[in-house]
């Protein structure tokens, strides 16, 4: 009869110990399938992270192309202006401003007596290209007379009662302005004819006046119509 009671009491401590063990098992297996589920889960997750990263790079690398290639526009573009503006003032179409020099010719006040020439108390183109000449000579980088920009194109010459310069009729007085180092410019008007004018002041009376000017500005000359001449094409 004891071992009887001995034996269930075995029994059912058995049991118990079974159930105990059933339901570790069962809790290990649970939370095993949520690591298993966890990872799967995660696995996706890090593809798409990877997978946005590599478009991030790659939309990146398109931006810093598109920037370089902005960039270098942008720097043909600057050296384009710059060599247009080159050329520009090298032909004199822009205006200019700079110290330097200006003279003032007039005609005599005083008329011809006696056997004396009239044409010595008048101021004549040759006076003028003579100027130009000194000055270009004195390293002048901008001329003008009465307004009229001097440039390669520029033409004096006597038309009578006027001179004519750029197609325009000019009287007198004859203002002449040069920008460029004062002194070589003064230097070389004393160089080149300018004690004759000095002679013809005293004898006719005509006005020759040289003024240095801290600030001289020289208006833009005006652009030549071309109908003949052509660029030379390159193998030609």
């Amino acid at each position: 009869m004891m071992l009887e009671k001995r034996e269930r009491s075995l029994l059912g401590l058995a049991s118990i110990v079974i159930g105990f063990l059933f339901i570790v098992l069962l809790k290990t297996q649970g939370s095993a399938g949520s690591q298993v589920t966890r990872q799967e889960t995660a696995v996706p997750s890090l593809i798409q992270t990877e997978q946005e990263n590599q478009q991030i790079s790659t939309d990146n690398e398109r931006i810093q192309q598109e920037l370089t290639k902005y960039a270098q526009g942008q720097s043909a573009s600057t050296l384009a202006e710059q060599q247009l503006q080159e050329a520009q003032m090298n032909a004199g179409m822009i205006a200019v401003v700079g110290p330097g020099v200006q003279i003032t010719l007039d005609d005599s006040k005083r008329a011809a007596v006696g056997q004396e020439d009239p044409s010595s108390f008048l101021i004549h183109e040759q006076y003028i290209r003579e100027i130009f000449n000194a000055l270009w000579n004195g390293g002048a980088e901008a001329v003008a007379v009465n307004g009229q920009r001097v440039t390669t194109n520029t033409e004096v010459f006597c038309g009578g009662s006027y001179i004519q310069i750029n197609g325009t009729r000019q009287m007198p007085p004859y203002v002449i302005e040069a920008i460029g180092d004062t002194n070589n410019l003064s230097s070389a008007l004393r160089f080149y004819g300018w004690d004759k004018l000095g002679d013809f002041q005293q004898q006719y009376g005509i006005t020759r006046k040289l003024e240095v000017l801290k600030e001289a500005t020289i208006p833009a000359g005006k652009l030549r119509d071309y109908h003949y001449a052509e660029p030379v094409k390159e193998g030609t």
